[in-house]
Formats: structure tokens, sequence, C-alpha cells
């Protein structure tokens, strides 16, 4: 049974398992590319489904990973565009309908996972697209621009 639903998954980077049951892997894009230094990018989702409009009931899922892209300044053949996507112009309204989404498929009482990266907006500014509080949040990586934020549906 899937209790986990993923909907950007990418290349499922922190996955301990990418193959795990209990996970639904979900994103808009399939994509197979060799980088420049000879590794294989595979973005390879069980479903494709796009995060603003997701094909699931209410109240579905226990817990989802809510991951989107995060670069609005990338090329299109760039590695980090390759590799995690990239926002449209309309990134304030995408990302507020992604929230809304991913709440919308979750379970009361279930957790929303959030990963962010402050590359080109700073996260207070993706926060305020929700009307939800978060419950708990870590920064990490090199310069400390990497969030990891937990929601608890009420």
């Amino acid at each position: 049974m899937k209790t986990v639903l993923d909907v950007c998954c990418g290349g499922r980077m922190f996955y301990f398992d990418k193959r795990h049951p209990a996970v639904l892997f979900a994103d808009i894009r399939r994509v197979e590319h060799t980088l420049i230094d000879g590794r294989a990018l595979t973005v390879a989702p069980d479903v494709r489904a796009d995060f603003t409009a997701l094909p699931f009931i209410t109240g579905k899922f226990r817990v989802v990973v809510f991951d989107p892209p995060h670069l609005r300044h990338a090329g299109a053949k760039c590695y980090l565009a390759l590799k995690y996507g990239r926002l449209g112009a309309d990134w304030r309204e995408q990302l507020r309908r992604g929230f809304a989404e991913c709440f919308r498929v979750l379970k009361r009482g279930g957790l929303l996972i959030f990963k962010w990266c402050e590359t080109d907006i700073p996260v207070a500014q993706i926060l305020a697209l929700t009307p939800h509080r978060p419950l708990l949040g870590q920064r990490c990586g090199k310069s400390a621009k990497t969030h990891w934020i937990i929601f608890l549906k009420p």
C-alpha cells in the first residue's frame, strides 16, 4: 500500500531505498540524460503528474514529500536545471497551488515534508505562499541554504 507520495521525485536522490514499496514517486518529467561528467541522470516516476493538479483523491496519503524546483535563472540545458527542474515566470502561483494540492491529498494528522534551497528565492517568500505554519525545520548544506521543513496537517 502506497502511504507516501513524493510529488516531485526527480532522481530520488535523498532516498536510501529508491524503490521503497510505501512510496509513490510522481513527477511531471521523464528524463534520461548523460551529464557532462558521464554520470546518468534518470527521472523515472511511477506516475507522471503535475504537482499543481494531482490526480489523487483528497486525504489519500499519510506523508507527502514536496521538493519542487527552486531555480528561476538556470538555462534549459544547465546541469542543475536538468537535475531539479526550473520554475516558471508564475512561480508564486505555481508553488501556491503546489502547497494547496499537497495538503489536499494529505490525510488529517499527516506530515508534509518540504525541501527548499534558497539559491534564487528566500525560504520566507516561499512559506508566505501557504496558510499552513511549519511544525519544525532545519537548515543544512555547505552554505546552509537548503531547508527541510515539516508541516503537520490539522
